[in-house]
């Protein structure tokens, strides 16, 4: 009778809906929480290079004296 008792608890207690007790179902879920947070964190990286990219800016006055060939007076 005892064991019966204890077989019904441990029935009662475990939930094919629980994660931890799902195995394919954690797994599954980990595995998708692994790639998604994988491919939020590069897009946000590619995102953030393109929002500061280099734009170039021809209107820059070089001193004449930093060139190449510098000119002197």
């Amino acid at each position: 009778m005892d064991m019966q008792q204890n077989n019904q608890d441990i029935q009662e207690i475990d939930n094919p809906a629980d994660i931890e007790y799902n195995k394919p179902s954690k797994s599954r879920f980990l595995f998708l929480l692994g790639f998604f947070g994988f491919f939020i964190f590069a897009w946000a990286g590619c995102y953030n290079l393109w929002e500061h990219k280099f734009q170039k800016n021809d209107d820059v006055k070089v001193p004449d004296n930093t060139l190449y060939e510098p000119k002197y007076k």
